[in-house]
């Protein structure tokens, strides 16, 4: 059936329309939106989306989102670089940089270990954390990392990932800690508030 949309309407609807969580009639209020905007904010929407395909990238040293080799956590000197606190997606690391409670570096796997959705160690940047850690000149300012703070989220994937990191990492030497279970299982770390992720940080339990 032939679309009663102009081709560059109907092409922006489906553009929309693959995004997570919109649907056809929501990709046609987005559409509609577009159209019924200024020249300035349509270009300014497109020139955004277009900045961050061309310019955002990973960081050399713990995979968070970046416009340099090196995120501006990373970057800062003035960070605890013998910690690590270890994430599954940048936007759980921006939710325990906003407690303003955690002074370490991170780093982030870019997602969790699901052997039942064929997601192994090779899938994520499990590899570049060991490396961290058995050569100090690849954590930022060439310091040896001495404590792994594992913040998955507290699902069974996300514990699975803890446990197979823990393993890992203490073979190697260093000490293992993780978040205090002042968070809900089964949430994600996105969700939870300010308080009850300052909590966790301050009281993160030792893996024996």
């Amino acid at each position: 059936m032939r679309s009663a949309y102009p081709a560059a309407v109907e092409r922006l609807i489906a553009e929309f329309a693959r995004l997570p969580g919109v649907g056809r009639r929501s990709a046609e209020r987005l559409a509609f939106y577009i159209l019924k905007s200024d020249e300035a904010t349509a270009m300014g929407l497109a020139r955004a989306i277009h900045d961050v395909k061309k310019h955002v990238k990973h960081c050399g040293a713990c995979s968070n989102l970046s416009d340099d080799d090196l995120c501006a956590v990373c970057a800062d000197p003035r960070r605890d670089r013998t910690r690590v606190l270890v994430v599954e997606q940048p936007k759980d690391l921006i939710a325990l940089e906003q407690t303003g409670m955690y002074r370490g570096l991170y780093h982030v796997l870019m997602g969790r270990l699901s052997p039942l959705d064929g997601i192994g160690p090779g899938d994520l940047t499990v590899d570049e954390l060991l490396r961290r850690i058995e050569k100090p000149e690849g954590n930022p300012g060439g310091t040896r990392v001495e404590e792994v703070i594992l913040g998955l989220n507290p699902t069974v994937e996300g514990d699975g990932t803890s446990m197979y990191l823990a393993d890992q990492v203490k073979a190697r030497g260093v000490r293992v800690s993780r978040l205090a279970r002042g968070l809900p299982t089964g949430s994600s770390l996105e969700f939870a508030n300010r308080a009850v992720l300052a909590d966790a940080i301050q009281g993160r339990q030792s893996m024996e």
